[in-house]
């Protein structure tokens, strides 16, 4: 019998990959590098919370109301806990943008030569009903001065500007999926072990798909082209499948192929995701797949942000189906 068959190679490991590509970053010191360690750290330990959530008392709402009016639940606070302490123990990171936070965050890191963009808990209120749920992040390289705190125009850079973006999805498995610009690479995380191992490498979407995401609970203020759109898919026989929970939502299209909407409604005018930590890395990782980004009328990673939790309306998927979508916008 060959001896390497009792014991075969579990794979390479994301702090092993991180090493091997640190050529490829734009600026190849280590920090970055670092940088996305300390985040699969944080993750680690959110998914150590998660996955015992029934059996402590880390589920439902938490009493308070965050900076976008919405019910905070209480794994939204631990995970804003866990991956601020992270970034801010790190010390590559000047300043965080969260989800949960409305002013940003000073890490107190001055020479930290990054900025972090983060929604910590993603979907949480899917937590109670065992629904899959996420972080999503961005990283960019501050412009001001290091040796001094972190300012607004650090946090304010289109997307293009982007040196990395990721996104953590806790569900049946757990796997963190990032990018730094050299294609998307995807890690499933193996507990027993406690490692992130490679397991989805060079990833690319599909270019068309038959799956569309949309809330149509909001159809009634649907715009005549998003209606338009929407009866499309359905005419060609389209599955509608949607979580609720953008990360999932988004982690399945990608592999797949499929369209995600969330367009501007009556109840939420400029659309309800944000810019900096929802919008733009997750479109910095489709176009990195080969798949599209808009918010209707323009390439969502050449929005300009105007502040820190601005909002866009997000159309993003496949290739074909997002052009489809923007003519059906354009009348």
């Amino acid at each position: 019998m060959d001896d390497h068959k009792l014991a075969l190679p579990v794979g390479t490991t994301l702090d092993r990959f991180i090493m091997r590509k640190q050529e490829d970053f734009a600026y190849a010191t280590g920090e970055l590098s670092q940088l996305l360690r300390d985040i699969a750290l944080a993750a680690k330990i959110v998914n150590r919370e998660v996955n015992r959530s029934g059996l402590i008392d880390v589920t439902g709402a938490y009493g308070n109301r965050n900076v976008q009016g919405e019910d905070q639940q209480k794994l939204d606070i631990i995970a804003n806990i866990r991956f601020i302490r992270a970034l801010r123990n790190g010390g590559e990171v000047c300043t965080i943008v969260s989800e949960e936070d409305e002013d940003m965050i000073q890490t107190g890191n001055n020479q930290g030569k990054y900025v972090v963009a983060i929604d910590p808990l993603d979907g949480s209120s899917n937590i109670d009903v065992n629904v899959s749920i996420g972080t999503i992040f961005s990283i960019y390289r501050r412009t001001s001065p290091t040796g001094s705190a972190g300012t607004v125009a650090d946090c304010l850079q289109p997307g293009t500007q982007q040196v990395a973006a990721g996104y953590v999805i806790y569900g049946s498995s757990t796997m963190l999926v990032y990018t730094t610009g050299n294609g998307v690479n995807g890690f499933t995380y193996e507990p027993s072990l406690g490692e992130f191992f490679l397991s989805h490498p060079a990833i690319q979407m599909p270019l068309s798909g038959t799956i569309y995401s949309i809330n149509e609970g909001s159809a009634n203020s649907f715009s005549p082209g998003v209606a338009a759109f929407v009866q499309h898919c359905k005419d060609h026989h389209f599955s509608a499948r949607y979580i609720g929970s953008l990360v999932a939502d988004f982690h399945r299209n990608l592999l797949k192929g499929g369209i995600y909407l969330y367009p501007a409604t009556a109840k939420s005018p400029h659309g309800k995701l944000r810019l900096l930590y929802e919008c733009n890395p997750l479109a910095f990782i489709v176009e990195q797949a080969g798949g599209r980004s808009s918010n209707g009328k323009c390439r969502t990673l050449e929005i300009e942000p105007k502040e820190t939790h601005e909002r866009s309306p997000l159309f993003i998927g496949s290739q074909e189906l997002v052009a489809q979508a923007e003519l059906c916008l354009q009348g």
